[in-house]
């Protein structure tokens, strides 16, 4: 593991693997570049992987006062500047990080060659606003472990708790999140205009979603693939944190669609 200052901020981050093509693998809320181990494995021959902690998580800089998903995005576009990967590279995220892909895409589409968005995070419905900024100030309030069990009946639901010692450590690590890095994730879903982007995203996409996933079930993200030109739609046996509770769909899953692509 690595660290780096770039866009005014602090990141740890992973390279590994080598090849002609480049995957960014980008966390879930609450998750850490670990989201990814055992996934890793199988994606990374005959490519170079990288992963990160995002600004706010895991063990790069913690966010004091607002964020925004454009800042995200800066943050990945340095860093793939300072680690020396130019041209165009696939992006992958979970959750948020699938927001930060679909934004990346669209903000800087001479970056992306292509993207996998997992039970993507776009932003927050009108009706749902008021009671996402009381989750951020419930959370800033308590703490993760005072918000846990009620986050986790839908993000990590008995169905999908396939592994008990993989589901322990993730708990333990999810409880470690910063509360005022948490709660700005929450704020900045709230201000955010990622959906509105979609439409002018024309990369290859693929949007992924979990049947189990109470958050961001298929009937919520397959409607957003059918407002990109060029995305297709996959529903998985899976929940939210797709990468941790079932790797090895989401292998399969993101090699495919890359391989279809030669990328």
């Amino acid at each position: 593991m690595e660290w780096i200052e770039v866009n005014g901020t602090s990141l740890r981050y992973d390279l590994s693997g080598e090849g002609p093509a480049t995957l960014v693998l980008v966390h879930e809320m609450g998750g850490t570049l670990e989201s990814w181990d055992q996934v890793l494995p199988a994606l990374r021959p005959g490519r170079r992987i990288l992963r990160y902690d995002t600004r706010g998580a895991g063990q790069s800089e913690k966010i004091a006062g607002a964020v925004s998903f454009d800042v995200m995005t800066a943050d990945l576009i340095a860093l793939l500047d300072a680690v020396g990967i130019d041209g165009k590279v696939a992006l992958a995220g979970c959750a948020v990080g699938g927001g930060i892909v679909l934004n990346t895409a669209a903000r800087h589409p001479g970056r992306v060659a292509a993207l996998v968005a997992m039970g993507p995070a776009t932003g927050v419905a009108p009706d749902r606003r008021a009671a996402t900024l009381e989750r951020a100030a419930e959370i800033a309030r308590l703490g993760p472990r005072g918000v846990i069990e009620a986050s986790f009946a839908g993000s990590y639901p008995p169905e999908v708790r396939f592994d008990a010692a993989q589901y322990r450590r993730f708990r333990a690590r999810w409880l470690a999140n910063d509360p005022e890095s948490y709660a700005a994730i929450y704020r900045m879903l709230v201000d955010a205009t990622v959906t509105q982007a979609l439409p002018g995203i024309a990369c290859p996409a693929l949007l992924l979603a979990g049947v189990h996933d109470r958050l961001r079930p298929p009937a919520l993200v397959e409607p957003l693939a059918a407002t990109m030109p060029n995305a297709r739609f996959q529903a998985l046996e899976s929940g939210h944190f797709m990468a941790v509770q079932t790797p090895v769909l989401v292998a399969e899953a993101i090699g495919t669609f890359l391989a279809s692509l030669g990328l």
